[in-house]
């Protein structure tokens, strides 16, 4: 009894993980239930199965289009009853298959009307970003020539700023190079009008330290630096930067980047084989650009210093937000290109980063880096890491964590807010509905964030949770048994074989194998999922063994072998996880 219960466990987790493994089985929406006849199948008789669908559910089938005449394939309203009643019908025997007709939409895109002309933004795939955060809680410091509300900012949340230049708390922009910085990063978004900002939700902290002619000096920029870190910033952006280097700037930047500050910086527009200063200092992530075609701007800076690369604009390619006029003052939708329109767009991305709840910069850094679309030929160092790739960042920033909002989409793609789900079987199965929902749960963020599947890792979980128990059973004729008992039993029960006792080996029922399995083969590529998938394995048979069959060889009492097998489930799991993310270092 406790073998089919342990697998049917198993199997109804690993089923539930898949269906909502991200990429391999994620369930949708549909209206109606597509009908993909044989093409081997008489046209009488198709004719007679649709005149009793009609008759039996009261419901018309047709060809989809004039093109699915060849392919014999017919649509009919229905729902997941229907979809039931057929694939269980004598319909069946005449149907390549029955199957939901999904229905697929866009991702995300902003209702801004002239959002169509931000290429820049589909090309660091941010819409896929957006679904899972778009930087709410988030401040960024923007270091220009000041901020001004343009109608397309009206929207997005400001702090306090300061101006450094004349000196006052009024930090309007009288240039226009600050504003449209300040748009890429967080625009008004979803306001129908304009265009839209990366991290939309975020707040703007403005901080003008350039003149209405575009210069500035470093003691100023290094105190706006330190105001960012005190006043709460979270990311700071220089669209900036100059060929001197200051012990007076590094400090500054040392000093918010230790209070947990983003920092980065244009890498410059001399197409010179080193970044500018800011973006040269160390803890600064420098950025040149990069044009539609993702190739380097002819401007950009590259070569020592630059740390990644974003689109900056090119001749017809350049990249449009609302900023001022500085003639008259007023708003205007103005394409502009340089490295300082791809710093904006790590900076907002970073803010991206910080809102899905990594906080330190060096993590920001590493995550913005590792999630870059690598360039394979770059021996001038035009890209640094790669391209920027917004969805990748937040998807890698996102890893392993559990959060309410992958927790609700989960729980809504997987049928489980529909109240029939919670109301079949009434209040009795309550509970056992709710453990199923959170195990499911639990192993399909699980699978999704550490396991790649594969041989191995199968391998090892069936080896660890049940082996080939069907074999157990199997007699042939002269040939003796115990290969089959053996290969039908799983690595905890490999003593009940050999010692011919119904109870566990408190060796082999315990972490003992599957760290020596970890320690031997965690330096192996594709080997160490043999020993991951048997530390799961393992966890599951001795899980299921203390709650239903707590037994132990030299241990009589009931209650310290279920508590022996418990910790030893959990030791195994957690040698399991440890080894899936890198973190189990052994020598």
């Amino acid at each position: 009894m406790k073998k089919f219960l342990l697998v049917s466990l198993f199997i109804l987790g690993v089923g539930f993980a898949l269906l909502n493994f991200k990429g391999l089985a994620n369930k949708g929406d549909y209206e109606s239930i597509v009908i993909n006849f044989r093409e081997d199948i008489p046209t009488a008789v198709v004719s007679e199965q649709l005149e009793t669908i009609a008759s039996q559910y009261n419901k018309t089938a047709s060809l989809n289009s004039i093109f699915s005449v060849n392919e014999n394939v017919y649509t009919l309203t229905g729902d997941k009853t229907l979809l039931k009643a057929l694939r269980h019908s004598p319909l069946k025997r005449y149907v390549e298959y029955v199957e939901p007709n999904y229905i697929y939409s866009t991702l995300e895109v902003p209702n801004d009307p002239d959002y169509s002309k931000q290429w820049n933004f589909r090309s660091i795939n941010v819409e896929r970003a957006w679904e899972e955060t778009k930087g709410e809680g988030i401040t960024v410091a923007v270091i220009d020539t000041g901020v001004s509300r343009v109608p397309d900012l009206q929207q997005t949340e400001f702090v306090e700023g300061y101006d450094f230049v004349n000196d006052r708390t009024d930090a309007s922009d009288d240039n226009g190079h600050g504003t449209h910085v300040a748009g890429t990063i967080a625009q008004s978004t979803n306001n129908n009008y304009g265009v839209a900002g990366i991290a939309y939700q975020a707040k703007i902290m403005p901080l003008k330290v350039l003149s209405a002619g575009g210069g500035g000096n470093i003691a100023d920029i290094a105190d706006a630096i330190r105001f960012a870190a005190d006043n709460g910033a979270d990311v700071i952006n220089m669209s900036l930067g100059g060929g001197g280097e200051s012990q007076l700037m590094k400090d500054a930047i040392d000093y918010a980047y230790s209070k947990g500050v983003v920092i980065v910086a244009a890498a410059g527009n001399e197409n010179r084989n080193s970044s500018s200063y800011p973006g040269r200092y160390p803890k600064v992530i420098s950025v040149a650009a990069i044009d539609p075609a993702g190739k380097k701007s002819p401007y950009s800076n590259f070569g020592a210093g630059v740390d990644i690369s974003a689109p900056g604009g090119s001749g017809d390619g350049q990249i449009i937000q609302e900023t001022i006029d500085p003639n008259t003052g007023g708003s205007v939708f103005m394409g502009l290109q340089g490295t300082s329109m791809a710093a904006p767009h790590v900076a907002g991305v970073a803010a991206l980063i910080k809102a899905s709840g990594v906080s330190e910069p060096e993590e920001v850094a590493k995550i913005l880096k590792q999630s870059a679309r690598k360039i394979q030929e770059d021996p001038f160092n035009h890209f640094g890491a790669g391209h920027l790739d917004a969805a990748a960042s937040v998807q890698l920033a996102l890893k392993g964590q559990i959060t309410f909002r992958d927790f609700f989409r989960w729980l809504r793609d997987s049928g489980y807010l529909n109240p029939r789900f919670w109301i079949d079987g009434g209040a009795v199965a309550l509970l056992p509905k709710i453990a199923m929902v959170l195990g499911s749960y639990l192993l399909a963020w699980f699978l999704r964030n550490y396991l790649p599947f594969s041989f191995p890792l199968n391998f090892g979980l069936i080896f660890g949770s049940s082996g080939l128990f069907f074999l157990q059973g199997l007699y042939v004729f002269d040939l003796p048994q115990w290969p089959f008992r053996v290969m039908g039993s799983s690595l905890p029960e490999l003593g009940n074989i050999v010692q011919g006792s119904p109870l566990l080996n408190p060796i082999l029922a315990s972490v003992l194998i599957p760290f020596v399995l970890i320690a031997l083969l965690l330096g192996h590529s594709k080997l160490k999922w043999f020993a991951i998938g048997t530390c799961l394995g393992v966890a599951s048979c001795l899980a299921v063994s203390a709650a239903i069959d707590p037994g132990l060889q030299w241990i009589t009492s009931v209650e310290i072998a279920r508590t022996f097998l418990g910790i030893n489930a959990l030791l195994c799991f957690g040698l399991g996880a440890l080894a899936c993310r890198g973190d189990l270092k052994l020598s």
